[in-house]
């Protein structure tokens, strides 16, 4: 299997929080359910140099194979994020020909576009016998809307309220939207084999669902329009209809909408 299935397949997420070369070691089992096959040691960040806002890290390493028979190859991707869980570099850690119980020490060196607080490791090539242990593969995205605030749904299930962090498996998701004054709206999502977390999504609202009524003391009323001449103004506002004064109204502003079926 390659690698970018594999990894397509088999995904860990192990966060640890960090805070740059002063970082106390950090320790991830995998899989992180069951009894673990690997344990790798994250050690302090070791700043080595930095450079126009990229910063280079040598990271003191160890992997200890924990299972009962020798590990021929394992790969993992490790990725690195700031405190805003954006992805801001990545490095890659290998392991060939590991024997039971046998500990493997060795420097991994990363990039960084600022201060890493967080990791993912995430196996990107596994034996055919380990591939079984591997959960499936779910990313960290923030979805948002413009305007905030509107009533998020995630393949049917609502979610929270705009921003969110939402953890989505590899496939075709369908986002819905919906908040007081405007439109609700869809949208497809499709999570790749190869992507990571700390990306985002952002969805504007259509323009407002309900009519506008401006009122001659500076008030505004968003309802739906219902009927209007030259005594009265009658407002459908909560489901509950409204009659105002026709001297009371300033101007009425109507919004577009689809026709009943």
């Amino acid at each position: 299997m390659s690698k970018s299935i594999a990894a397509a397949l088999f995904t860990i997420l192990a966060t640890c929080f960090l805070a740059g070369k002063d970082a106390p070691n950090q320790t991830i089992n995998w899989p992180q359910t069951g009894a673990p096959v690997i344990r790798v040691t994250i050690g302090k960040f070791k700043e080595v140099s930095a450079l126009a806002g990229l910063r280079n890290y040598a990271i003191d390493t160890s992997a200890e194979n924990l299972w009962g028979k020798k590990i021929s190859h394992i790969g993992f991707n490790l990725y690195l994020y700031d405190k805003n869980k954006a992805r801001i570099g990545q490095g890659w850690i290998a392991l060939d020909n590991v024997g039971p119980g046998q500990v493997v020490k060795f420097q991994t060196m990363v990039g960084a576009s600022g201060v890493p607080v967080s990791v993912e490791l995430v196996p990107n090539d596994l034996p055919a016998e380990l591939r079984p242990l591997a959960p499936p593969k779910k990313v960290s995205i923030t979805v948002n809307s413009v305007p905030q605030g509107a009533v998020l749904s995630v393949d049917g299930s609502e979610a929270g309220t705009t921003p969110k962090l939402v953890q989505l498996a590899v496939g075709k998701h369908s986002l819905g939207f919906t908040k007081e004054g405007f439109s609700s709206g869809k949208f497809p999502l499709e999570v790749g084999p190869d992507d990571a977390s700390g990306g985002s999504v952002s969805y504007e609202l259509g323009s407002a669902a309900h009519d506008t009524i401006e009122l001659r003391d500076g008030s505004v009323l968003s309802g739906d329009l219902v009927s209007v001449n030259g005594m009265q103004v009658v407002v459908r506002i909560g489901g509950n209809a409204q009659t105002l004064d026709r001297n009371q109204v300033k101007r009425i502003l109507l919004t577009e909408r689809d026709p009943a079926n």
